[in-house]
């Protein structure tokens, strides 16, 4: 079957606007059930970060309290736990994008931290949408969208209909006074057509080859959707 590249952020903490470093990572449930859904749909997942490093997942999305009770939550401990290829991810300077069927970007705050300004994801991020390849992009992830910038200074995804983490969702987290920007009026100000769901519940959008989730919960619908691309 075909190999579906995940990029992880590689940041261990997000900068707040005061200067403190909240620790976080990738959020588990946005990495596990897309990830679970592909092996099970035949393909193969290779994990990608920044430099190489191994993604650090955010302690909070271990919880009993998000994910449904402590069986739930020790169930995505053990799958990040045996999924090896977080463990040993590829330098994401050094992807092929050539080598690959789809892209898929899980979310956390990390991607705020690096993401966010990693030209190279950007450059990766563009290649994905203007050749046409399956592009699934959960919750804090669309913050890598932010720096995929054309040549004339314009964001590539300027003018697509598109989700993910909104404001009401960063208030009611109780970080939305605390970070430096927010991740909806940046994704509006690039030029992108927000569209915006009740707070945690699951909302996918898709626009061509351009899938994206606003939370979560909106992980599992969105590989059901990158799927059906694949199929």
């Amino acid at each position: 079957m075909s190999k579906i590249l995940f990029v992880v952020t590689g940041a261990d903490h997000w900068t707040l606007a005061d200067g403190t470093q909240h620790p976080t990572g990738f959020w588990a449930e946005e990495a596990v059930a897309p990830y679970e859904a592909f092996k099970a749909a035949g393909h193969e997942v290779v994990v990608a970060t920044p430099g190489g490093v191994v993604p650090t997942v955010d302690q909070a999305s271990l919880a009993p309290e998000v994910n449904g009770g402590q069986e739930a939550a020790d169930k995505v401990a053990a799958s990040l736990a045996e999924s090896s290829e977080f463990l040993e991810p590829l330098k994401l300077e050094e992807v092929d994008l050539a080598d690959y069927a789809a892209v898929f970007y899980p979310g956390g705050h990390g991607p705020m931290e690096d993401l966010a300004v990693n030209a190279e994801s950007g450059r990766l991020l563009t290649t994905a949408l203007e050749i046409g390849m399956p592009l699934g992009v959960v919750c804090h992830g669309p913050a890598a969208l932010l720096a995929a910038t054309r040549q004339d200074g314009s964001n590539a995804f300027a003018g697509y209909e598109l989700t993910g983490f909104t404001n009401a969702e960063e208030t009611q987290a109780g970080f939305a006074e605390k970070a430096k920007w927010l991740l909806q009026d940046r994704l509006v100000a690039a030029g992108a057509d927000f569209r915006e769901g009740p707070a945690w519940a699951p909302k996918v959008v898709v626009d061509r080859n351009l899938i994206t989730g606003q939370n979560p919960a909106s992980a599992a619908p969105l590989a059901d959707e990158l799927l059906k691309k694949l199929a």
